[in-house]
C-alpha cells in the first residue's frame, strides 16, 4: 500500500495511465478486427484501405509505449502479406 505522498500520487497518476492506455490498446484491435474482416470477405481494396487505416493507429500505440516495436512490426509484416496475398 502506498505509504508516502509521491507514492500515492504515483499510484493516482498509474491508474490514469492504465485507463489511457487500455483504451488506446481497445482502438488498436478494433483497427486489426476490421482488417481481419476485410481480409476474410475475400476484397484486396477493402483490406488494403482497412491496413491503411490500422498503419498510423498501431504506429502510435508503439510511440506510446503500449505495444513494443517488434510486435508491432511483426504483426504489420503478416498482415500486409496476407492482403497482398489477396490481389493475387
Amino acid at each position: 500500500m502506498a505509504n508516502t505522498p509521491q507514492s500515492k500520487k504515483r499510484a493516482r497518476q498509474a491508474e490514469r495511465r492504465q485507463d489511457v492506455n487500455k483504451a488506446r490498446r481497445s482502438r488498436i484491435r478494433t483497427f486489426l478486427r476490421k482488417v481481419e474482416e476485410a481480409i476474410a470477405s475475400g476484397n484486396h481494396e477493402t483490406a488494403t484501405a482497412a491496413l491503411r487505416a490500422a498503419q498510423p493507429e498501431m504506429a502510435r500505440g508503439v510511440a506510446k509505449g503500449v505495444v513494443h516495436k517488434n510486435t508491432l512490426a511483426r504483426k504489420m509484416s503478416r498482415l500486409s502479406a496476407r492482403v497482398k496475398s489477396l490481389a493475387a
